[in-house]
């Protein structure tokens, strides 16, 4: 008689679809925080809800999608990636559609198309295939074009003007070089280059109201009903918090209308003010999971392009909280960027979901290999 040799698969359900389960349990209870948050912020608004469960359904599904992806199959793709990326970026810069005084958009008929949504995965994606094919860490040559590969697309998305996304995909892609292991020496350099940079920025590329942005984020009571209007309203209600907060749906800055804004960008002030100290701390425990789930992750991947990958998302995710909070509280200047999966939107949320399928990809793929 012929034997049949029966095998049984001994990986859980998440792991046979490719999600990594503690990452998914953090992001899915911060989009409920946003969901509680933003019908607060938002006036109690029933339909701004589904709308925001929309975005989140189609945002999931793509990270879903994308956990399915092999590794190296991202490798492959990100040459093709960055140079459609690109492309999509000069099309803006001729043929872009003006929208609240900045040219971002490319019409393509049924719908408008941002591209520089798609350069926050780009640039990680290309840099750090492009470091991974030499011997760690990179040379200077290396690490030259890998400075070259991230500030073509920032210099194009910062003059559309996006002050705001061009930081936050200049930091994607620095991450992949600091990560690679570049010398101390050269980062210090490369800070007083930039600090010496400083004032050609200011006089000769700046616009007049990312000049007042600066201004009023170093005085913000010198126009207090004008350009310093939303970051004093913002600290007035983060301030008036205290310890337990106002409770939900109590926040009188948010629910009389002081606050501007109040669903998108200076969400976390809404926020602050209903829940208070204890509050604003769960959230930051929330955020600090998710970032350290990332890092164990990157730490585990056993391919250099896949360490340099998922630590450059993972930090950028950092600097999107770490920007947000610090324009809201007043330590840094308002850049637009909003608080992730907590504040109202789409676009940027597919994007940040997208990064996270690549993280889920590269835990749950880790873990397969193991065990072969």
């Amino acid at each position: 008689m012929q034997r049949t040799k029966i095998t049984t698969d001994k990986r859980s359900f998440l792991e046979r679809i490719h999600i990594d389960g503690p990452l998914l349990v953090g992001l899915l209870v911060l989009m409920a925080v946003g969901l509680v948050t933003i019908y607060s912020a938002g006036g109690q608004d029933i339909d701004l809800i589904h709308r925001q469960l929309v975005r989140l359904g189609v945002a999931v599904t793509v990270m879903f999608a994308i956990a399915q992806v092999p590794v190296l199959a991202f490798k492959r793709i990100s040459p093709y990636f960055y140079v459609i990326g690109i492309l999509m970026l000069l099309g803006v810069l001729f043929f872009g559609v003006m929208g609240g005084g900045a040219k971002r958009w490319l019409d393509l008929g049924l719908f408008r198309f941002q591209p520089s949504e798609i350069m926050k995965l780009a640039v990680p994606m290309m840099v750090a295939g492009f470091i991974s094919q030499h011997n760690l860490p990179p040379k200077t040559q290396h690490i030259f074009i890998g400075f070259i590969l991230v500030a073509v697309p920032t210099l194009l998305i910062a003059k559309q003007p996006d002050l705001g996304t061009s930081l936050l995909i200049a930091s994607s892609g620095l991450f992949v070089l600091f990560l690679a292991g570049m010398r101390w020496k050269l980062i210090m350099m490369i800070g007083l280059l930039g600090s010496a940079f400083t004032p050609i920025m200011w006089f000769f590329l700046m616009k007049e109201y990312q000049k007042q942005r600066v201004l009023t984020f170093l005085n913000p009571e010198s126009d207090p009903l004008g350009s310093g209007y939303h970051i004093i309203q913002s600290k007035i209600a983060i301030g008036s918090g205290g310890l337990e907060g106002k409770g939900w749906l109590q926040g009188t800055q948010s629910q009389l209308e002081f606050l501007p804004e109040r669903h998108t960008d200076f969400i976390f002030a809404v926020f602050s003010e209903e829940f208070g100290l204890l509050g604003v701390v769960t959230l930051l425990a929330i955020y600090a999971f998710i970032v350290m789930r990332g890092i164990i992750i990157a730490m585990r991947a056993q391919e250099a392009y896949a360490k340099l990958l998922a630590g450059s998302i993972t930090l950028t995710f950092f600097v999107y909280v770490f920007v947000n909070m610090g324009m809201v509280s007043g330590i840094l200047p308002v850049v637009g960027v909003p608080l992730p999966l907590v504040s109202y939107g789409g676009t940027s949320m597919v994007t940040l979901l997208a990064g996270f399928g690549m993280l889920m990809s590269i835990s749950t793929q880790k873990r397969l290999l193991s065990r072969e």
